[in-house]
């Protein structure tokens, strides 16, 4: 490739266009000095050398504009794409991040359910960690990371982790009737499935008969 190509490829289409309309009429200037000196020098230029003149300076025209069409094209699908790319870095770039965090709220929510003694220092702890862990969801909220809670909604594989299926006639079947441990989403897009047991159909009378026992 040469250095002129190259440079043209840096151009904005509208010097694309432009500079094909000037490689055109240098082709007409040039055509015309050849019939000048020619006719100069006495000779005589017949119809088909014209005629071949003007086809092939037709067909470079062509040429170059389809070139600065399909560069246009191009120019086009690389802003679509980098477009893309910038939108899809803006709203998923914390992800990773995100991930990170979420095993430092899980040790925290998991340290509260086990602070079950009525100790002052017990106490003060449980409530330090509550209160880092609403910190943590305002964050969160601010970055658009939600939590996924789904106890007592219908099953969404999309969202929710299979743990388990246990048989209850409370619910209806396919209902989410434990978290183990909550999903998050961040801008929609799933960082972590929701961890559940969900319920299924009681298998007959004697299965309720072993549950009541």
């Amino acid at each position: 490739m040469s250095n002129k190509h190259k440079a043209s490829e840096s151009k904005s289409d509208s010097d694309l266009i432009e500079e094909v309309l000037e490689q055109v009429a240098e082709l007409d200037n040039q055509e015309s000095e050849v019939i000048e000196a020619e006719e100069a020098e006495g000779g005589e230029v017949s119809v088909a050398e014209l005629q071949a003149q003007l086809a092939k300076a037709e067909a470079k025209a062509t040429e170059n504009w389809d070139r600065a069409l399909r560069i246009q094209a191009e120019m086009e699908n690389l802003k679509r794409r980098t477009q893309k790319d910038l939108d899809s870095a803006h709203k998923y770039g914390l992800e990773k991040f995100a991930k990170e965090l979420l095993s430092v709220i899980d040790s925290l929510e998991l340290g509260i359910q086990a602070a079950t003694s009525d100790a002052p220092e017990v106490v003060k702890l449980k409530e330090g960690s509550e209160l880092t862990i609403k910190q943590f969801e305002a964050v969160f909220a601010k970055f658009n990371i939600e939590a996924i809670d789904p106890m007592g909604q219908p099953f969404n594989p999309e969202f929710h982790q299979a743990m388990t299926m246990l048989p209850s006639a409370d619910v209806a079947p396919n209902t989410v009737i434990n978290v183990f441990q909550k999903g998050y989403v961040l801008n929609g897009r799933l960082i972590r499935p929701a961890m559940v047991v969900v319920s299924q159909a009681v298998a007959g009378d004697s299965t309720k008969v072993d549950q009541q026992a």
